[in-house]
């Protein structure tokens, strides 16, 4: 009777430890498991008109994070993270690689980072449990504190911590973006293909573009939590007409801004949105502003309306 009893208890304490987690532990949870575990995901990229199957492998070697990303359909287009340096491989260009600690176009960023970042922009709100991939999921919901961003779900294994669906929601509750594991496996040690990855000698990193004239551009207003992550400047392929790049994220969710010389074609006064992107253009003085990203419309005019150069 006491080794059942014995067994019970080794069973329901966890279960009841993870009863009293708050929605930021879970996330906490998820970000130390992203970042140190073993492991193999199959995963499907699901978007309004497109649908992506992917494999994600991640693990460390020799103490260093290393990742593979694989897309499965149409031709090869693969990236490796070893580090802080991620190599991405194209069938139409030769590889190049970049400085970056995380692989974009998968798992958020802010899902491996500093969870208490998120609460800038975020509340975290815990919610019910489902079945996924075979495995139990607790759902988190990252309810935006304003208007200038969308909404975000998120289903974590009761098990690894490592999540197993993730959700992009607009502001009328319809489905814009949405990760789906249909297999994940935890591995004691890191996988063949990511320690071959960490002996491999990779193409350097690309040297940031030179700016041309020194600009500065500065944002009168941004949303709570938005940073700029990168400044460049550099010509459009094709046209070769100069442009100056800037990146802004809040962890989950990214905006560019181009900013070049006016031209003589109208600027459109409808926005559209495609697959959840935005798209807006503005005029400052003699410049267009033009702003995308996977955020309510209104929040890119504010944002490009708003540029100004010190």
């Amino acid at each position: 009777m006491r080794l059942i009893l014995l067994a019970f208890l080794a069973f329901a304490l966890p279960a009841f430890a993870q009863e009293q987690l708050s929605a930021k532990a879970w996330l906490e949870n998820m970000s130390q498991a992203l970042r140190e575990k073993q492991f193999k995901i199959s995963l499907i990229q699901l978007q309004v008109d497109s649908i992506r199957p992917l494999i994600y492998i991640h693990g460390k070697v020799e103490g260093k994070e290393v990742a593979f990303l694989e897309h499965l359909n149409g031709p090869i287009k693969n990236a490796v993270r070893v580090g802080n340096i991620v190599t991405f491989i194209e069938h139409d260009q030769p590889a190049y690689s970049m400085l970056a600690n995380r692989i974009q176009g998968v798992i958020p960023a802010a899902f491996a980072g500093d969870v208490a970042e998120l609460e800038q922009g975020y509340n975290l709100v815990l919610g019910g449990r489902t079945r996924i991939a075979g495995r139990t999921g607790q759902m988190i919901r990252l309810v935006p504190n304003d208007e200038y961003r969308y909404a975000f779900q998120v289903w974590i294994d009761t098990d690894t911590y490592l999540p197993l669906r993730y959700d992009m929601l607009s502001q009328d509750k319809q489905l814009l973006e949405q990760l789906l594991v249909i297999e994940l496996v935890e591995t004691k040690t890191p996988a063949p293909i990511l320690e071959e990855a960490y002996k491999q000698e990779w193409p350097p990193v690309m040297s940031p573009s030179e700016r041309e004239d020194g600009q500065n551009w500065q944002f009168n207003w941004l949303p709570a939590g938005f940073k700029v992550i990168v400044r460049d400047h550099h010509r459009l392929i094709g046209t070769h007409e100069p442009v100056e790049y800037i990146a802004l994220t809040d962890g989950l969710s990214n905006i560019s801004i181009y900013v070049a010389r006016s031209g003589d074609a109208p600027i459109p006064e409808e926005l559209m949105t495609r697959d959840g992107i935005s798209m807006a253009s503005e005029r400052v003085g003699n410049l267009e502003v033009v702003a995308v990203g996977k955020v309510p419309t209104q929040t890119l005019v504010r944002i490009a309306s708003g540029l100004r150069l010190d």
